[in-house]
Formats: C-alpha cells, structure tokens, sequence
C-alpha cells in the first residue's frame, strides 16, 4: 500500500530526479517511486540529467555510477559545485571503488541494484528528513545570520549555531550539506565523546541495521575539509570524537 512520501498531505508531491540509461530498470524504478506517492523526473544519461538538475524543481537525485556521456561520478561532483542537494548513488555491484568515489565526490548514501522498493524508499525518506531538518533551520534567504545568544556551541574557531543551524569557522560562513550538518550535530551534542560508527550510522542516517561503515567514514573525511581536519579526532578501533579546542 503506498505511504505519502516526507511532505505529504496538502503540500506538492516530493520530486525526485532518476537519471539511470537502463530503460528497463529506469522505467521500474521510476514506477515503484510515483506508486508511494513521489513525482520522478527519468533522464537515460549524465548530461541529460546535469540539465534537468540545472531546470530546479528536484528534491532528490538519484544517480546510477555508470552512464554514458557524463558518468554518475561526475555528475554528482558537477551538482554538488553549486547545490547540497540530497544525492543516493545506485552502484550495479557495490564494487568498493564505485562507493568510494560516489561517496568522495559528495554523494550522501549509496544503494546496490537490484535494490528492493522498501529499502530504497527508506533511505529516500531518510536523506528527505535530513534535507527538512537543514532548511527547516535557514533564514527567508537562505544566508547565515549571526549566532543568537544562547544558541552557540563554540569548539576553537568553529562556530555551530544551534537554532539556525547555521556554521562558522574563523567568523566565515560554512555550507555543509544535510547529512554532513547531521553529522555535526551528533558529534557537538556529545564533545570529547568517542562515538563508534555503528552509532553514528544509526543516529545520522537511521539504518535500522548494520550499514556499511564507509558511509560514515567518507562522510567525516568531507566535514573535515570544510571544519578542519584536527576538529574530528579519529580514536583508531573505536570511532571518533569532537575535539572541544
């Protein structure tokens, strides 16, 4: 039985962008998505999907590793140059260096075809909830205002306003994308706390089962870019920890 999608009731079908060239698994795919109540945009390869991502609209993308043209790496890096949209990356094998560079190149989660409707549906809803919790804490314009007093948690230079959901480092703006802000957030709401990856993945991402821990890891190798590599302390055979200063 379809269940309304994040966003249901009165308010417009959730939109997803489905860039896969199989036009079997495209078409099924694309059928499974609108029968739980999802509006989905198909494009069959790399550049036809950069355009249509280029058209706004998308509240979603879900992008096949292998394309032709424009492969789904590479897609997913172009995106990511000027959007932190929610991206789930569908890998034919789960071949490690397919998740690893979906991952690297900003993707938030990764899915291995044949994926079964429920579990696929799942990891939509998950990264949509991410995507609401981020925009629900942005301004009418989408800028960073100044830290309200009451609201700031302060770790060095690195600034995370609670309330806005707003980061700063060194009084500069930060862009995180939805589930590397999660992130931040679970490790901020317990500084010096070492916390395991199974943890991590069950907080951030809402596996209800063990997941693949390189999600997490690639996930924290990009925040650490954004908010300096020292601020998350890697504890080897644990997990890792917030650095307070």
């Amino acid at each position: 039985m379809p269940v309304a999608p994040v966003g249901g009731g009165t308010e417009a079908p959730v939109t997803l962008l489905l860039v896969e060239d199989d036009d079997v698994i495209r078409r099924s795919v694309a059928l499974a998505l609108e029968r739980y109540g999802y509006r989905v945009a198909p494009a069959a390869d790399g550049l036809s999907g950069l355009e249509l991502f280029r058209e706004g609209g998308h509240d979603l993308l879900l992008l096949d590793v292998m394309l032709p043209g424009l492969d789904g790496i590479g897609l997913c890096r172009r995106v990511r140059e000027t959007s932190t949209a929610p991206i789930l990356m569908m890998s034919a094998r789960g071949d490690a260096l397919d998740v690893v560079s979906g991952l690297e190149a900003g993707a938030d989660d990764y899915v291995v075809k044949p994926v079964d409707t429920s579990v696929l549906v799942a990891r939509i809803r998950s990264l949509l909830r991410r995507a609401a919790f981020t925009s629900a804490g942005a301004d009418a314009t989408g800028a960073a205002a100044a830290p309200a007093d009451g609201t700031r948690l302060v770790f060095g230079d690195l600034t995370l306003d609670t309330a806005g959901l707003d980061v700063f480092r060194a009084g500069e703006p930060v862009a995180l994308a939805p589930t590397e802000l999660r992130l931040l957030l679970e490790f901020a709401a317990s500084p010096s706390v070492v916390l395991d990856r199974q943890t991590l993945l069950r907080n951030v991402w809402d596996y209800g089962w063990d997941g693949d821990t390189r999600v997490v890891d690639l996930c924290v190798q990009r925040l650490r870019r954004k908010i300096g590599a020292e601020r998350i302390e890697t504890v080897r055979g644990f997990g890792y920890k917030l650095r307070r200063s």
